[in-house]
């Protein structure tokens, strides 16, 4: 259907991509079997997250360690960030190690099913939990949209455990099956569990489990990288049109490069001037 189309009598006749250029392809999510996700889509369904382990090699947990060391120095601004808690924000813009977290297939595979194509990358932030950091508030991940629950996830979340994740270093704790609850918060009696996994392994949640940074009783660091994900018509966390320059956008993957914005929410939204965002990219100009 062409744009100025008689057919077109409501916004609904509009749903169709209209991008004749750059036209929509799968993710590399469609390269993984199709067993493998439905039974990670089952786990989803029952609990609201699922862990997998050992995707990176201890070799890639040590690079990613010694990359991000330099910019870890400032702890929170207040106690959900964590007074002894390290952030990194916009990781996109200081290293490429990180990136087949953010792309990996077996992410993309189950973002596929959950979300609408061309969803974004909300976040990608490295986080590092100092000895002696307290829990954090219990929260859902997509609870800063106004919309009521109980609903289906907006979003969706990998933390990565680059350093092993102990019940008492500041494991991830989360509420199994709480991505059904409606308005309410976790109680005393809710049952709480620790994100028990080794270094390389990826917990994957929905935008609704309610969780929280465990506190850090050890005496050793906790460092992890976590990337989050929107539906395309969300605005996401982190504004990475403004903090990417255009030549990082040219060298990750395509999959990244849609989901930092370089794509279109069929019809209009997210375009440029009118047109794909992607034609920015071919002027070679670094803006």
């Amino acid at each position: 259907m062409s744009i100025d189309d008689d057919s077109v009598t409501t916004l609904e006749d509009l749903r169709g991509d209209l991008a004749q250029r750059y036209k929509w392809t799968p993710t590399s999510g469609s390269s993984v079997d199709s067993s493998v996700v439905e039974a990670d889509m089952a786990a989803l369904d029952r609990d609201g997250y699922v862990i997998w382990e050992n995707l990176l090699s201890a070799e890639e947990c040590r690079q990613i360690r010694e990359d991000v060391r330099p910019w870890l120095g400032h702890t929170g601004r207040n106690s959900f960030e964590g007074r002894r808690t390290q952030r990194i924000y916009s990781l996109l813009s200081r290293t490429r190690l990180c990136d087949r977290l953010v792309d990996h297939p077996r992410v993309l595979a189950v973002l596929d099913r959950i979300l609408m194509p061309n969803y974004l990358l909300s976040a990608l932030q490295a986080i590092n939990i100092q000895p002696g950091e307290d829990a954090q508030l219990a929260h859902h991940d997509d609870g800063f949209y106004p919309v009521p629950r109980p609903r289906d996830p907006l979003a969706a979340a990998t933390i990565w455990a680059i350093d092993d994740f102990t019940a008492d270093n500041g494991a991830t704790v989360i509420y199994p099956g709480s991505h059904r609850w409606g308005k309410r918060r976790p109680g005393p009696d809710d049952h709480a569990l620790p994100v028990v996994m080794p270094a390389g392994s990826c917990v994957f949640f929905v935008g609704t489990l309610w969780h929280g940074g465990g506190a850090n009783t050890s005496s050793a660091d906790r460092l992890a990288v976590t990337a989050q994900y929107c539906q395309p018509w969300l605005r996401p966390m982190e504004a990475f049109t403004l903090s990417i320059s255009r030549g990082i956008a040219r060298m990750v993957s395509d999959d990244i490069r849609r989901m930092l914005g370089y794509s279109i929410h069929p019809p209009f939204v997210g375009a440029v001037d009118g047109l794909h965002p992607l034609r920015l990219l071919e002027t070679g100009e670094d803006a």
